[in-house]
């Protein structure tokens, strides 16, 4: 029986300003357009999977409001399971996003029902994650409702891929529980902060390997245009490039990077260092297309991309 990759994480809605530059503080601007787009990076996260043809199930707590529905059939959609979606009292989650003409974002996150999924909640779908291929999380739902998550999969043997967005520090009991953790350069240096003062000179190669001596599996260290490195028990420290693109909204590239490389590692069982770059081609595909979810591609989008990328280097 094909076992699901199980997804714990927010649901939001995106209300998105686009403009030729990111205001300074304070400042006003004019903006170009302005569009909603189902998001939160849960629901991200599992839209990414779903749109390449993984069984995917998602835990996550929508509000009583207008969005949830919206939201709810958004993700219904492409493919995800809602059965483990409840709905709440008050506001579903939402997302103010700010994106630039060449492609930068801010982005400010209400929890509203994401805010409600507790470890409780967690505890009614036990059976869904310790049957799960893998776990995904990330840090828009309570911080003890990740911190049971974390001891869940530990004692059930589940992978477990951690997010560390948006970044706190985290204990070295949830660092322990997580197979891949997938910060960005921001991230990892928050993480190792209380550690190390000098975290924000560490160079990626060392960034990791404080990572991992805090107890964590394996690290993959998100670095933009310049791809991504990969440290752990599981693969030999190294980079991958990214592929070159124009980037027109990379509000999700990250969602993007982890949908896929999950993908890569369960249902296609590629190397870590082939999923890596798998998934980096389907984080250069996203930052083409605006939006969130509806930046994701799908499984023959992105073996046409890799297809075109390995002609262009025969050539």
């Amino acid at each position: 029986m094909r076992k699901s990759i199980v997804v714990v994480g927010s649901l939001n809605l995106d209300l998105v300003a686009s403009v030729n530059r990111l205001p300074a503080l304070g400042e006003t601007i004019i903006g170009l357009d302005f569009n909603t787009y189902g998001g939160g990076k849960g629901a991200n996260q599992a839209v990414a999977l779903a749109r390449l043809g993984a069984s995917v199930k998602m835990i996550g707590k929508l509000g009583s409001d207008a969005f949830a529905r919206q939201l709810r059939e958004g993700v219904e959609r492409a493919g995800v399971d809602t059965s483990c979606v409840e709905n709440a009292p008050g506001s579903s989650g939402t997302a103010l996003i700010t994106t630039s003409a060449e492609g930068d974002n801010t982005i400010v996150v209400i929890a509203g029902a994401n805010g409600q999924l507790l470890p409780d909640d967690i505890e009614k779908y036990r059976s869904q994650i310790e049957e799960a291929s893998m776990v995904l999380g990330q840090l828009e739902i309570p911080r003890e409702t990740t911190e049971y998550l974390g001891r869940l999969v530990r004692f059930a043997g589940v992978p477990f891929l951690l997010d560390p967005a948006p970044a706190y520090p985290l204990t070295e009991e949830l660092l322990r529980s997580v197979t891949w953790l997938t910060p960005n350069e921001t991230e990892a240096q928050l993480l190792l902060a209380a550690h190390w003062p000098e975290a924000s000179t560490l160079s990626p190669p060392e960034s990791a390997e404080r990572l991992l001596s805090l107890g964590v599996r394996n690290v993959i260290l998100k670095l933009g245009a310049r791809g991504v490195y990969l440290a752990g028990k599981d693969v030999e420290g190294t980079f991958v490039d990214a592929f070159p693109v124009t980037p027109v909204d990379t509000t999700a590239a990250g969602d993007a990077f982890n949908g896929a490389f999950a993908f890569a590692l369960t249902e296609n069982r590629m190397a870590p260092q082939e999923a890596a770059r798998f998934a980096c081609a389907v984080a250069a595909l996203s930052v083409t297309r605006s939006g969130a979810q509806t930046s994701m591609p799908s499984l023959t989008e992105c073996e046409d991309f890799l297809e075109g990328a390995r002609s262009h280097v025969s050539a």
